[in-house]
């Protein structure tokens, strides 16, 4: 981990001990996370189909992926717990996200709740913006990412970083067609991509795309978004913390009084609530490998949600912050 990285970490255990509905103490009061479950929670709506699904879910990039390679996955086997219990269902991840794939899908059938996970995984045999995929192997990575969730079908799988899309697209499609996969998409959060990523929009039928969005990255708000709600593709929100970005840029800074005009307790919940209000967006997936993280985040779609004005002061307290 960066120095940057650890200086974000830390800034986010102070920001979550230092509130009284804070994760930590969901995650070690079961009565807590009870209550929190049983709330109603903000739901996201799959345009394609009217499927509702819960607006937070559970990413496996980052520190999760890193955690998934070490011996011991008690860390991540409590996060998926914290996120189940709590009322989470989303869970994204990648056969390119390391070991986070296989240990998750063990995990998650240990815990006795595979079956109860909106799965969404990936597929990329072309590497980032690769030109060309065989399709065999893509095949072969769609067969072994089944295996290793564990699942007979798939909720969700999405090309990954526009990897050959004219390849693996049809190939989606027609594991679509024979009920093995629910919904397909395509996924990038590179900029330079965005263009390409517009031209399969408007082309092709995507139930999904997974793009990166934050309060202090937010260009995709120009065309992506607007383009996506009219053409009734659902949005995946990736690094709805700009990885660690934001994390840097609140450190030793104190949550706005009028955050408790959304219902937002912690920093975490203020980013992810400003994320969720946007009407384009189906699902946030932040990663974390951290139950109290996990708890907190959860705690984002509950309650109220800023409306467009409040939006433009989220906006201008975070742009007026030092840059990370």
């Amino acid at each position: 981990m960066t120095t940057g990285s650890k200086k974000s970490a830390i800034s986010r255990r102070r920001f979550i001990q230092s509130s009284a509905c804070a994760g930590t103490a969901l995650a070690m009061n079961p009565v807590l996370l009870s209550r929190a479950a049983q709330s109603e929670l903000i739901m996201g709506t799959i345009p394609s189909t009217g499927e509702q699904i819960p607006a937070i879910g559970l990413g496996s990039s980052a520190n999760f992926s890193q955690v998934a390679r070490s011996e011991d996955i008690s860390a991540l086997r409590d996060v998926l717990s914290t996120h189940f219990e709590m009322g989470g269902r989303v869970f994204d991840t990648a056969p390119s996200y390391g070991a986070s794939e296989e240990v998750s899908g063990q995990i998650a059938q240990e815990l006795g709740i595979a079956d109860e996970l909106f799965w969404a995984t990936k597929l990329n045999v072309a590497g980032r913006g690769g030109g060309g995929a065989d399709p065999e192997r893509a095949r072969q990575q769609v067969e072994a990412s089944f295996q290793r969730v564990r699942r007979s079908v798939i909720d969700l799988i999405q090309v990954h970083n526009m990897g050959a899309p004219d390849v693996q697209l049809p190939i989606l499609r027609e594991y679509k067609e024979e009920g093995r996969i629910r919904y397909i998409g395509i996924t990038t959060t590179f900029p330079n991509q965005y263009p390409s990523l517009i031209n399969v929009m408007q082309n092709e039928e995507l139930d999904f795309i997974g793009i990166d969005y934050a309060v202090d990255n937010r260009s995709v708000e120009d065309v992506i978004l607007p383009l996506a709600m009219d053409r009734g593709i659902a949005v995946l929100c990736y690094m709805p913390f700009g990885r660690n970005r934001l994390w840097s840029r609140v450190s030793g800074q104190t949550l706005p009084d009028y955050a408790e005009e959304f219902d937002a307790t912690t920093w975490a919940q203020f980013f992810l609530k400003f994320v969720i209000s946007n009407p384009a967006i189906t699902a946030a997936t932040p990663s974390t490998s951290r139950p109290s993280n996990m708890a907190d985040n959860i705690g984002g779609m509950t309650g109220r949600l800023p409306d467009e004005a409040m939006r433009r002061r989220m906006i201008a307290t975070v742009d007026a912050l030092p840059s990370a």
